[in-house]
């Protein structure tokens, strides 16, 4: 079901900020920004690896990653795990007693679909399933 770690998700109140820190300092490749409307978010990866690391900021007060930051401050929001469906891979997790955050896939970075799974389900994780565009 799950076939990578994708991303770890970072919320941080300013992306460009943190930007020198991931690419400068710590030597990441920097992959571009971008925003997410959907998500009422701005988001910045960089490359470690065979996975990356996504900066969150958000674009809106009411944005999930606002009330994040509010509540618990910068620091690591969510674990992105790669699936090649992502249909099954919400099926089998509802199947297996965790509850998703959406009625269905949502809109994400670079084009991926998204999904969510409640981290009191999880340990305290929020996990995300990640599917490329076209997959």
């Amino acid at each position: 079901m799950l076939t990578k770690i994708d991303h770890i998700g970072i919320a941080v109140h300013s992306i460009d900020e943190k930007i020198p820190l991931y690419r400068d300092v710590l030597g990441l490749e920097f992959l571009g920004e971008e925003e997410v409307s959907s998500q009422k978010v701005r988001v910045a990866f960089f490359k470690i690896g065979e996975s990356m690391i996504e900066l969150l900021e958000p674009t809106a007060d009411e944005s999930p990653i606002a009330k994040f930051l509010a509540k618990n401050g910068e620091g690591i929001h969510h674990l992105a795990a790669g699936v090649d469906d992502i249909d099954k891979a919400r099926a089998r997790a509802a199947e297996g007693g965790l509850r998703l955050l959406s009625d269905k896939p949502l809109d994400g970075a670079h084009g991926k679909l998204i999904s969510f799974v409640h981290p009191k389900d999880t340990g305290s994780v929020l996990l995300e399933f990640t599917q490329r565009s076209g997959d």
